[in-house]
């Protein structure tokens, strides 16, 4: 009972935590800036090749709490107008591990003078870990772990321009369903559909506006829109602030310097009792380099 008490304590916090992304596997706050883990097809807005990564952590401190790491890298392929990349995600809520690998290739057509039509294909696997026999490997309710691998493919499409881009996709199409423990149920191994839009725009000379917008819907809930503002001064500084119909909300940091991006946002809940008392603030980090063509800081 002295090893359960705590590891139940830790699984009552990534239930909690796990609240809101019952609807969205893998979701992070600095979306409009890196669509690549949802939609590969965003990889062809940029002619230069890139490395991202994002670092999520909720209860910081708490052994187990609820955490994201996602990574992704693209690289052009300038002889067929295309990109090829990795996706690496993995998610742990208290025992629960859920971690994901792809390969996707993308590709643009040209429709108008500035306008582009691009189309991504991923495949990779999935797997599911719970980990019960570290709750009390004696007591026969906890002795057997979950181990799980199921193959997964993924597809997307994107319409983009100088100054604006708009997709839709659907990252997971799981062909069986992983595990039987607590992630199952929130929905985590279904099929997700995502819809996608930003667009940039000159406020004065030295200040740009990005409104970004994304919907995630999973197949027997209730859609969850996120939607985002950042003002970026200078192209160097960015100022932005999120909020998602499941009562989240977020403050967003961005430095871009040259081929690099450094971000950081500070999410937390909206309802009363949230504000009033104890909030499940969640930290979130990302951090991007570019290479090859062009220097200059994107913002798009």
């Amino acid at each position: 009972m002295n090893k359960l008490i705590p590891a139940t304590w830790v699984l009552v916090l990534a239930a909690t935590g796990l609240r809101a992304q019952q609807q969205q596997q893998f979701a992070y706050t600095q979306y409009m800036n890196d669509q690549i883990p949802f939609n590969q097809a965003y990889s062809m807005l940029d002619k230069s090749g890139s490395i991202n990564a994002v670092i999520r952590k909720q209860y910081v401190g708490v052994n187990g709490s609820p955490g994201t790491f996602i990574f992704d890298a693209s690289f052009p392929v300038e002889s067929v107008r295309g990109a090829a990349g990795m996706l690496v995600m993995n998610d742990q809520f208290g025992i629960e591990h859920n971690t994901q690998i792809s390969a996707f290739f993308a590709k643009a057509v040209q429709l108008g003078d500035t306008q582009y039509l691009s189309v991504s294909l991923s495949a990779g696997i999935k797997n599911y870990t719970a980990n019960f026999s570290s709750l009390d490997s004696s007591d026969p309710e906890f002795r057997d772990d979950i181990r799980q691998t199921t193959p997964n493919l993924g597809f997307g499409i994107m319409l983009y321009g100088g100054n604006y881009y708009a997709g839709i996709s659907m990252p997971q199409l799981t062909i069986t369903n992983l595990g039987t423990a607590g992630i199952q149920n929130l929905t985590n191994f279904r099929n997700h559909y995502y819809l996608s839009g930003a667009f940039i725009t000159n406020l004065s000379d030295e200040i740009k506006l990005k409104p970004a917008a994304l919907m995630a819907y999973v197949r027997g809930t209730t859609a969850v829109v996120n939607l985002s503002g950042t003002l970026f001064l200078k192209d160097v500084l960015g100022l932005g602030f999120n909020y998602s119909t499941n009562k989240l909300a977020a403050g967003i940091l961005s430095i871009n310097i040259s081929t690099f991006r450094l971000g950081y946002s500070y999410q937390f809940g909206t309802e009363p009792s949230n504000l009033a008392g104890f909030n499940s603030a969640t930290h979130e980090i990302s951090l991007s380099f570019r290479f090859g063509q062009g220097s200059e800081p994107r913002l798009l």
